[in-house]
């Protein structure tokens, strides 16, 4: 199973230097992908979670791909219905390209009303523009497919049931973010996936958890090792360790998660 780690692409702590020195930390900890997330517009509804600066992911991706070497680089989620779906297709060849066969495209429809308004794209249509999008992107890639680059795997974000049934149709995995280890057992036991690659929580504490409640990747360390087994045992071929839990100010204090970041990876390489 493989590792990755959603990178803040936004907030007052984050530059250049900072996206460089997470970029250095998840490949130099051995993780194996690091992904970024996307907003456009900074409308209220978004700012007030992820505020400026918000660096695009595929500028971003483009930059961090010549700064690393191995580690897989990916959208954790690009929202599809933002930009012409030939845009998207054409960006994500190229970095494929450009990165040697790097690159995850993890895709959603999106939450932010405000967002889709100053971008004049149809909240209520945003399910069905994936959909279209999806489809789109398929057939672009199966048209400009070549020796040169390997196929892009698309990774479809959503815990409702219409993104299981996108997932199924158009996706190569499900994406699921942030959820408890039952709501996940429940959806991977009950639906034929094509793959599992939850984004799960980080967050390490030094008492354990005992909410029933609690997300995946919450509390001890030995309760973040065992959530990372007990997904493995439903099949996760890739898991995303997401320490941002909606701070700005936490951007500026990256330490607490690259710690945990640490512990899980020495962990992983050293099992008691």
């Amino acid at each position: 199973m493989q590792l990755g780690v959603n990178v803040p692409n936004f907030g007052p702590g984050t530059d250049p230097g900072m996206l460089r020195a997470w970029a250095q930390l998840v490949e130099g900890l051995g993780f194996d992908l690091l992904m970024v997330s996307d907003h456009v517009a900074a409308t209220p509804d978004v700012a007030v979670r992820y505020p400026a600066p918000f660096y695009e992911p595929f500028t971003t991706l483009s930059w961090l791909a010549g700064i690393t070497s191995r580690v897989r680089l990916g959208t954790t989620v690009l929202v599809l219905p933002y930009r012409h779906p030939l845009l998207v297709a054409r960006m994500a060849t190229n970095l494929q390209q450009l990165s040697g066969g790097r690159l995850v495209l993890g895709v959603g429809v999106g939450w932010a009303r405000q967002e889709f308004d100053a971008l004049g794209v149809p909240f209520s249509a945003r399910g069905r523009l994936t959909d279209e999008y999806l489809a789109t992107l398929r057939e672009a890639w199966r048209e400009e497919a070549d020796d040169r680059t390997a196929p892009i795997p698309v990774w479809v974000g959503g815990s409702s049931e219409a993104a299981i049934r996108r997932t199924i149709r158009f996706g190569d995995a499900w994406h699921p973010l942030r959820s408890t280890l039952s709501q996940l057992r429940t959806v991977v036991s009950n639906h034929t996936l094509p793959a599992f690659a939850p984004r799960i929580a980080l967050r390490m504490t030094g008492a354990p958890i005992d909410d029933p409640e609690r997300l995946a990747g919450t509390g001890t360390i030995e309760q973040i090792l065992d959530d990372l087994d007990q997904l493995q045992q439903l099949g996760a071929e890739s898991v995303v360790l997401d320490p941002y839990h909606g701070d700005p100010e936490a951007t500026r204090r990256p330490h607490e998660a690259w710690q945990a970041l640490t512990a899980v990876a020495a962990q992983r390489r050293n099992p008691s």
